[in-house]
């Protein structure tokens, strides 16, 4: 049965953000050798707590269920969901490998991620608040019948389909993620309901190997699957150029009722496991614009996940903490200070020294310069040539002129 009442005015909703959190949810954990360490997490929310994230008027602490094997199967093939549940390595299936080791309670752990972004979902798609988020979700690897690339089970694409039988009739998925959002695009290629965007590093040089602009969906969903394969070494000026160039036509032509976004904070310059070299400050504008395009094509509704991003100390809690601010409609200034008993946290928690700034660029008020799509394509730009691919292999599907 639709959940949704036929019409909802985000602003009289009862709450602007709700975030879907646990401390449990920390318990999805490959080991201490691994990368995607939840720590990550933690010091996520200790310094959105510091800063006073979750005390803005609207935003609210909320609890949820894990999603059970009637939410997981609408995704997931019963037989994986046992593999995973028996905690065996099953290299068929992706589980025990280097990249996903079986650890103690995999099961429970990841359908919790799973149950809080079908609860974020549930909420946006109610009318209970504007904007919600699982800052512990992400794992936009997982396939039908495989673990991939540290995700078990694709909370994501379990919260999608879980709007499409709710009765949604568009949803539009974008991913920032360095690396490719191959096991949502998998789950709806066929689908024209769902149009999955997603930017990413390069397939020639980055895992998962996928993600070029010819892959653009299948039968009646051609033109929903869009990919911009970027080269490495791209910043914040070329990255928000192609966002620019991509993103805001499409979801204006494509006019979803919801907006999901994976918020991989991956493409930073510091990350050890890929070759972009954005900042906190570029990865904030990406988020103002994801916000403003949220209400501009999808009547405010926003489900905001998490993802990838393994530099755990210096840029996963800074960006993500820009993101919940951000969604909470109180964005925090780039100059403010991170608090002395956040960083004090850090340093039991790690042993790092904390970042002492909410920006890595110098000065008051610091902001990044988006270059948009309008100055004109440049051919001789590789970062260019990547978003004109894109744009000649999907534009045409959706009446855009590539070329304007």
């Amino acid at each position: 049965m639709d959940e949704r009442s036929e019409q909802i005015d985000p602003a009289g909703t009862t709450a602007s953000l709700q975030v879907f959190w646990d401390e449990r949810l920390t318990s999805y954990d490959f080991g201490l050798e691994h990368p995607m360490n939840p720590v990550r997490v933690d010091l996520t929310m200790a310094l959105a707590r510091d800063l006073g994230v979750f005390d803005t008027p609207g935003v609210s602490l909320e609890e949820f269920e894990p999603a059970d094997d009637a939410l997981l199967r609408l995704v997931h093939d019963p037989a994986y969901i046992d593999a995973v549940r028996a905690e065996r390595a099953d290299p068929a299936r992706g589980i025990g490998l280097a990249d996903n080791p079986v650890f103690p309670g995999m099961h429970d752990a990841s359908a919790l991620v799973a149950g809080a972004t079908v609860a974020a979902a549930r909420a946006v798609w109610s009318g209970t608040t504007a904007h919600a988020a699982n800052i512990a979700g992400g794992l936009h690897h997982a396939m039908r019948d495989a673990a991939s690339g540290f995700c078990v089970y694709n909370d994501p694409a379990i919260a999608i389909a879980w709007l499409l039988e709710q009765g949604a009739r568009k949803v539009a998925y974008v991913d920032v993620d360095v690396h490719h959002g191959d096991g949502v695009q998998a789950a709806f290629y066929d689908d024209p309901r769902v149009l999955t965007i997603s930017l990413h590093e390069t397939p020639r040089t980055l895992f998962p190997g996928t993600g070029l602009p010819q892959e653009t969906g299948a039968g009646s969903a051609l033109g929903t699957s869009v990919n911009v394969a970027l080269p490495p070494g791209t910043d914040d000026r070329h990255w928000l150029r192609a966002f620019d160039a991509v993103v805001p036509p499409l979801l204006r032509a494509f006019a979803p009722e919801v907006l999901v976004t994976q918020q991989g904070c991956d493409s930073h310059e510091l990350d050890p496991l890929a070759h972009l070299r954005l900042s906190v400050d570029g990865q904030r504008a990406a988020y103002q614009a994801l916000h403003r395009l949220a209400h501009e094509t999808a009547g405010g509704r926003w489900v905001l996940v998490g993802g990838g991003g393994y530099e755990l100390v210096q840029v996963v809690p800074r960006a993500w903490t820009h993101l919940l601010a951000e969604a909470s409609e109180r964005p925090i200034a780039p100059e403010t200070l991170t608090p002395q008993t956040w960083r004090d946290y850090v340093r039991e928690r790690t042993g790092a020294r904390a970042p002492e700034r909410m920006s890595d660029l110098s000065g008051d008020g610091a902001s990044v310069e988006v270059w948009t799509w309008a100055s004109g394509y440049d051919p001789a730009n590789p970062v260019d040539r990547a978003v004109l691919a894109t744009r000649k292999a999907v534009f045409p599907e959706h009446g855009l002129d590539p070329m304007q």
